[in-house]
């Protein structure tokens, strides 16, 4: 997380690549942006939106740049998902790749980002299930990310987030262990704080038998901006 006056900037990077090259990408990629949003934070939606598209450029070619400094980071990548919250109740979201952005409003938690993966193409086609998507052994082909190719484009949209709301940002390593009514359980669960929501799902999906590198965030409006 990262603050600029009263602009907040959610952000998660999962890395791919073999040798753990996967890590570097992420780690170069939310710094990067992070550091760009401290240092000159979009003002407003507009501005957000283009902001977010030149980012991932750049981010992507300091990645490609990186990748040839060492035959261990030949390959590398990460897939990026990252929210600017405004005051005004609204954020806008970038995603590329299979990281995920969900919303949690008035009891329905809803996705918000597009997975750019080869299932989720199947699926708009109409010639996969969802329910097979989730269970193919293809589930984890992405079509797009960070670092890959000399073209990273990222998906941005604007969208409300009123008080109460709670937006969830995880790697693919959750949203493909636990089901909507399973994350929505934790999410209304208001004994809990932001920190033990995220120790939960996180802990929920490696029970599930998803990896050791789940990687969760939420936010959420309130009059302490938390």
């Amino acid at each position: 997380m990262y603050k600029h006056d009263d602009r907040i900037l959610a952000i998660i990077a999962d890395g791919i690549g073999g040798n753990r090259s996967g890590d570097v990408a992420a780690q170069l990629t939310v710094k990067f942006i992070g550091q760009h949003f401290q240092a000159s934070a979009p003002k407003n939606v507009k501005h957000a939106k283009k902001w977010f598209i030149d980012q991932v450029q750049l981010a992507n070619q300091l990645v490609l740049k990186k990748s040839t400094e060492s035959y261990l980071y030949q390959g590398m990548g990460t897939t990026l998902v990252a929210a600017i919250i405004f005051p005004n109740n609204q954020l806008v979201i970038a995603n590329i790749g299979d990281s995920r952005g969900y919303l949690f409003h008035d009891q329905y938690l809803t996705q918000i980002t597009n997975d750019h993966s080869l299932v989720n193409e199947l699926v708009k086609k109409g010639d996969m299930s969802e329910r097979d998507a989730r269970l193919s052994p293809q589930n984890n082909i992405i079509t797009r990310a960070i670092g890959v190719s000399y073209d990273a484009q990222a998906d941005v949209n604007a969208f409300p987030f009123k008080m109460g709301d709670q937006l969830l940002l995880c790697s693919d390593g959750l949203s493909k262990m636990l089901s909507n009514q399973e994350m929505k359980t934790v999410l209304t669960n208001d004994s809990l704080d932001l920190g033990s929501k995220c120790q939960t799902l996180i802990h929920m999906a490696n029970e599930a038998g998803g990896p050791d590198n789940v990687t969760v965030l939420i936010s959420l409006n309130d009059q302490e901006r938390q």
